[in-house]
C-alpha cells in the first residue's frame, strides 16, 4: 500500500512560484510511475507533468500549457515527488493532485495511476 501527501500549495499572484512536493510512504522506489494532476471543481482531472523511468535518466513530460513554466523533479533517495511551478497565471488555479503507479514502463503506467493523494490547491490572483 502506498499513501502519498502533497505539501506546497498556497496562493500567489500572477507570475509568482510556488514548489509543490509529494512524499510518499510505502513501497516506491525509482521505478515507479509518478506524476502532477489538477482538477477544478465541475472539470475533468488533467494531467500537469509525469515522470517515467528511462533506461538512463527518467523521463518526463508536460501538459502543453505548462511547457517551459513548471519543472517535475524526483528526489531519488527519498522518492519524493517536486512540481517547481514558474510564471504562474490565475488559469493555473486548481486542486494539485500526487499520482503513483507501482507497475510502470518508460511508457507510463501499466494498468491506470493506482495511488493518490488527497490533493492540495493552488489559488493564483490576478
Amino acid at each position: 500500500q502506498v499513501q502519498l501527501v502533497e505539501s506546497g500549495g498556497g496562493s500567489v499572484q500572477t507570475g509568482g512560484s510556488l514548489r509543490l512536493s509529494c512524499a510518499p510512504s510505502g513501497d516506491t522506489d525509482s521505478s515507479t510511475c509518478m506524476g502532477w494532476f489538477r482538477q477544478a471543481a465541475g472539470k475533468e482531472r488533467e494531467r500537469v507533468a509525469n515522470i517515467f523511468p528511462g533506461s538512463g535518466s527518467a523521463i518526463t513530460s508536460y501538459a502543453d500549457s505548462v511547457k517551459g513554466r513548471f519543472t517535475i523533479s524526483k528526489d531519488s533517495a527519498k522518492n519524493s515527488l517536486y512540481l517547481q511551478m514558474n510564471s504562474l497565471n490565475p488559469e493555473d488555479t486548481d486542486m494539485y493532485y500526487c499520482a503513483a503507479a507501482m507497475l510502470c514502463s518508460a511508457a507510463g503506467p501499466v494498468g491506470g495511476w493506482r495511488y493518490w493523494g488527497q490533493g492540495t490547491q493552488v489559488t493564483v490572483s490576478s
